[in-house]
């Protein structure tokens, strides 16, 4: 395995002004980069440094940041076993460059992100759902998207066809207890009072 240090300052000194920060952390590389530079910078790694696997394309939600989206790419070199984190940030409303013509795998993973996080890829081949249905709204794995969903999917026997409601929660208008069993409720529980009632002498 390559000394990841050493591999980062070579990364940086080739890819000139490309490669905004390079941190070694939990035994894998990430390099920090501009979206601009994403073809750029996977193509050199896949050129001149042997990263010819692309194993995943992702996205983490940061909905406190302006730029909400880290695009994440993770590469694989056989050659050297050695595994590498490419991350650049994007908002909702830019263009991430797809990757599919240097790496025909990203086709489906590039799907997979836009699907689950709103994410686009601008000139990719066939942009559309992957994992959800067609009509299906919002983005699942976007934080603030709620975990129930909104809509509610079931097979109607009368229709005999699919239908779509909205969620309906019965829960949120119970009053849940989420004390732990093992500390003990700070108030009195229903039968609680005869344990500490005196007991009657015969």
């Amino acid at each position: 395995m390559a000394d990841l240090n050493d591999l980062g300052g070579k990364i940086c000194a080739a890819l000139s002004g490309a490669v905004k920060a390079a941190n070694v952390a939990f035994g894998e590389l990430t390099l920090v980069i501009e979206l601009g530079d994403i073809p750029r910078v996977l193509k050199s790694l896949r050129d001149e440094f042997g990263f010819t696997i692309l194993i995943d394309v992702t996205a983490v939600d940061w909905p406190q940041r302006a730029r909400r989206f880290d695009v994440v790419y993770h590469l694989l070199s056989t050659r050297s076993n050695t595994r590498i984190r490419v991350k650049a940030e994007t908002d909702e409303g830019t263009a991430v460059p797809t990757v599919v013509p240097l790496f025909p795998a990203a086709n489906w993973f590039e799907r997979e992100t836009f699907d689950m996080y709103g994410v686009t890829f601008a000139d990719h081949p066939d942009l559309r759902r992957l994992l959800t249905d067609y009509g299906f709204s919002g983005y699942p794995l976007r934080k603030d998207f709620p975990l129930t969903g909104y809509v509610e999917l079931r097979y109607d026997d009368e229709q005999k066809r699919v239908v779509y409601q909205p969620v309906k929660l019965v829960q949120e208008f119970r009053d849940f207890d989420f004390m732990s069993p093992w500390e003990g409720a700070p108030y009195i529980l229903p039968g609680d009072e005869k344990a500490s009632a005196p007991e009657k002498k015969s």
